[in-house]
């Protein structure tokens, strides 16, 4: 049997087909014969005369085209299921009905049949559809069964790895199911360990056993890496980091051990039997904070249908948000970013399907001229400005850099946005912007000013056209452009953060280098910022008048030693931390803060329906006030004071403080409305 089906899988389709129809109709024939000889019938006319040989014709195309009709043959054998065998059993039956009734009226109206009453048909009818069914069935259990993989595999082969799998019992059934049909086979389920409490322990999942259940899932995985060296492999189930409490732990026991650790997110090939899409676990989602479900009716009914423009979309905020808007629904997104490089691995992290929806543009923020041209012609309905640098001790020693991205970066953009009325412009902030230490802090709390300042004379129309500042222009602004902050710490992952840093020094071996045992961050997964980021922008989008927020702040939970960052890390990686990997600690570096906050003692924090995300009432600086520092920042800038440029910002927010630096001005030189 089994080269049977070797044989029926290497037929082409049509001609496999046009098989599997004559061995129907042959079935059929030998249920007929089978059916008299089982009920012992003795028919009043010879089976082979002319008469007979007629009967046995009609019943052949009687049958073939009630399984056309039935659909019997429009499933492909190796994923027969439940409604394909009722097509069967359908069929069988309205064939037995069709010549139970063609026997009843050749019977009353041309010549009597001995030997021929419902008995023969009642047999007929199970006899055809047992001998039907089998080949399809047992075609099935070879390919998809254990037999079908020992089978086929040869001396050489290399062998499978033994799994676990940590889930639900449902997604357990898809989990053996597909890694039975992949070809080659490159796992075996050897058991399930369910987080359903009360899942039956002791029953099998299509002959895979279920092991272990909540809240002894440590407890039976220490026994089996313990117990066996045959244990290759642990795969979670999709979101099951959120469910169990020992995620972590579990993790660790494995990585421990020797034992890889993926997690399902999907499947793929489904052409070819359907193949595992596993993911590498991160320390983003090992050192998770208790997460809110994303509301992604809302968020999706943001953006669908809506043009997108990411600016540093290739860096690691920006591509998720340039992938996540995809996946809600974007009408278009374009991304500019004046990393070549980080351009084409965006690319390559997108779908086909969304790339005809996505375009890329090689520019520096900085660049008004360019930056208008791409908007005026893009036409986005929201503008997200994630474009920034940000790592703290380089921008120490690059400040002009850091003050040229950030703060004129942001300018440039936020009055290109203005002037070619994009309905919505959403900056991504920093926890540093508070109370500012550092250049980065100092840069971020005065593109946040910039962009507090745009919201409040939009909301209320005031003065302010401007001219050229030094090559910086703060133009005419046209009505409907609202602007906001979104304030966050930490995200694992991005780059340059903390979690990179610590994986490389992992894999060289050590040591993993810390500034100061003391020092904690808020840390965050990307997705979930990315997700709260566009849930700010939908209620900015909803809101006016005094219940309108220039800068939104997201829930970050509570902060996080770093320390414990670096030691569970390396716990993760089946080490121990002080023994196998040092932990060296260097002493805090110019600008870093032992602990960051998320707002200041001035700020009031203002609760939202929203989950996670808060409104901040914050000073605000005039516009006035902010243009006419500009032409004294750059006069700095090209005079190379550092201690000069960053008094002239630190006097944007601080509001009792004048602007350092700055010379008295009169009124712009033009003035008009802005609303």
């Amino acid at each position: 049997m089994t080269a049977y089906a070797e044989a029926v899988s290497g037929i082409r389709p049509k001609m496999r087909r046009a098989i599997i129809m004559v061995q129907d109709l042959v079935m059929v024939l030998v249920s007929v014969a089978l059916s008299l000889t089982l009920s012992q019938s003795r028919l009043s006319f010879d089976a082979f005369s002319s008469g007979g040989l007629a009967c046995w014709a009609i019943i052949v195309l009687a049958a073939h085209l009630l399984f056309r009709y039935c659909g019997l043959y429009n499933t492909v054998w190796r994923f027969a299921s439940t409604p394909d065998f009722f097509n069967i059993l359908k069929g069988c039956g309205s064939l037995t009905v069709v010549l139970y009734l063609a026997a009843v009226a050749f019977r009353s109206f041309f010549q009597p049949v001995s030997g021929l009453n419902e008995r023969q048909f009642i047999v007929f009818f199970l006899v055809s559809f047992t001998i039907i069914s089998a080949p399809r069935l047992y075609y099935r259990f070879l390919r998809d069964g254990a037999s079908w993989r020992i089978l086929r595999r040869a001396p050489g082969d290399a062998p499978i790895k033994q799994a676990l799998f940590i889930g639900r019992l449902s997604e357990a059934d898809v989990i053996v199911r597909f890694t039975r049909t992949a070809q080659p086979a490159e796992y075996a389920i050897a058991g399930i360990m369910a987080t359903e409490s009360d899942a039956p322990l002791g029953t099998q999942i299509q002959g895979v056993p279920v092991v272990a259940l909540r809240p002894r899932l440590v407890e039976v995985l220490e026994e089996y890496v313990n117990g066996t060296e045959n244990l290759d492999l642990l795969i979670f189930g999709k979101g099951i980091e959120r469910e169990i409490e020992d995620y972590a732990e579990l993790v660790r026991v494995a990585r421990h051990s020797g034992i890889a650790v993926v997690q399902f997110s999907g499947l793929s090939e489904l052409g070819q039997g359907g193949k595992l899409v596993l993911d590498a676990v991160e320390m983003e989602t090992i050192m998770r904070r208790s997460a809110v479900a994303t509301d992604t009716t809302r968020i999706g009914a943001f953006v669908g249908g809506k043009r997108v423009l990411v600016t540093g979309g290739a860096g690691s905020i920006g591509r998720v948000l340039v992938k996540r808007a995809l996946e809600l629904g974007a009408e278009a997104v374009l991304v500019a970013d004046n990393s070549e490089f980080g351009i084409f691995q965006l690319d390559q992290l997108i779908d086909e399907k969304d790339r005809d929806r996505l375009t890329s543009r090689i520019v520096d923020v900085t660049d008004k001229p360019h930056m208008m041209r791409l908007v005026s012609e893009f036409k986005p309905a929201i503008l997200f400005h994630a474009a920034a640098l940000k790592h703290v001790p380089l921008l120490e020693e690059n400040w002009e850099a850091a003050i040229e991205t950030n703060v004129f970066g942001t300018l440039a953009c936020a009055e290109v946005a203005a002037e070619c009325g994009v309905p919505q412009f959403l900056l991504i902030s920093s926890d540093k912007a508070v109370d500012p230490t550092s250049v980065l802090g100092v840069t971020k709390r005065a593109a946040e000013q910039i962009v507090s300042s745009l919201h409040e004379t939009h909301a209320a129309p005031s003065l302010v056209h401007a001219g050229e500042l030094n090559g910086h222009h703060a133009g005419a602004h046209r009505p409907g452009t609202k602007f906001i902050a979104v304030r966050f710490g930490n995200v694992f992952g991005s780059n340059g953060s903390v979690a990179t840093v610590f994986q490389a020094q992992i894999e060289a071996g050590g040591p993993v280098t810390i500034t100061d045992r003391r020092m904690t961050r808020y840390f965050m997964t990307v997705a979930e910022a990315v997700d709260l980021v566009i849930m700010s922008a939908a209620d900015a989008e909803q809101r006016q008048g005094s219940d309108d927020y220039a800068i939104y702040m997201l829930d970050m939970g509570k902060p996080v030693p770093i320390l414990e960052v670096a030691e569970t890390m390396i716990r993760m990686a089946g080490k121990n931390p002080y023994t196998d990997i040092a932990i060296r600690f260097t002493g805090i570096r110019p600008g870093e803060k032992l602990h960051e906050t998320l707002h200041g003692e001035n700020e009031e924090v203002v609760k939202l329906d929203t989950a996670k995300i808060f409104g901040l009432r914050t000073d605000v600086v005039e516009w006035p006030r902010i243009e006419a520092a500009l032409p004294a920042l750059v006069a700095e800038m090209n005079d190379r004071d550092k201690a000069a440029a960053l008094a002239i910002l630190a006097g944007l927010y601080r509001a009792e403080q004048s602007a350092v630096g700055a010379p008295e001005q009169t009124a712009p030189k033009t003035v008009g409305q802005i609303g």
